[in-house]
């Protein structure tokens, strides 16, 4: 019988890890805070073939070696920084304007 797995050795995957439980969180965070887990996510390599959910080692890009659910397989890089500011937006074309007359003066 051959087993199909979700993801196989190698694979660039995500996992979950929670660091501390709600009970071991500090006593100065906010109560809403100290309801939920303090959960570690990290990227890295595979080390053995798995399906989502099962629990995982992979070992990062720094070579670090970490346990964890697995949560994602190949996943993407979708953090933002927000909208840029609009002033900042026309900064660069004013600075173009100014050194451009500036220049062929």
């Amino acid at each position: 019988m051959k087993i199909e797995w979700d993801a196989v050795k190698g694979d660039w995957v995500q996992i979950s890890q929670i660091v501390l439980s709600p009970s071991k969180r500090a006593p100065q965070v906010p109560e809403s805070t100290k309801k939920v887990p303090l959960i570690l996510k990290a990227k890295g390599f595979l080390n053995n073939n798995a399906n989502y959910g099962d629990t995982v080692t992979i070992t990062t890009i720094i070579d670090r070696t970490l346990s964890g659910k697995l949560i994602t397989i190949n996943p993407g890089f979708n953090h933002s920084y927000g909208k840029p500011p609009h002033d900042l937006i026309r900064v660069g074309k004013e600075l173009r304007r100014i050194l451009k007359c500036h220049l062929l003066i």
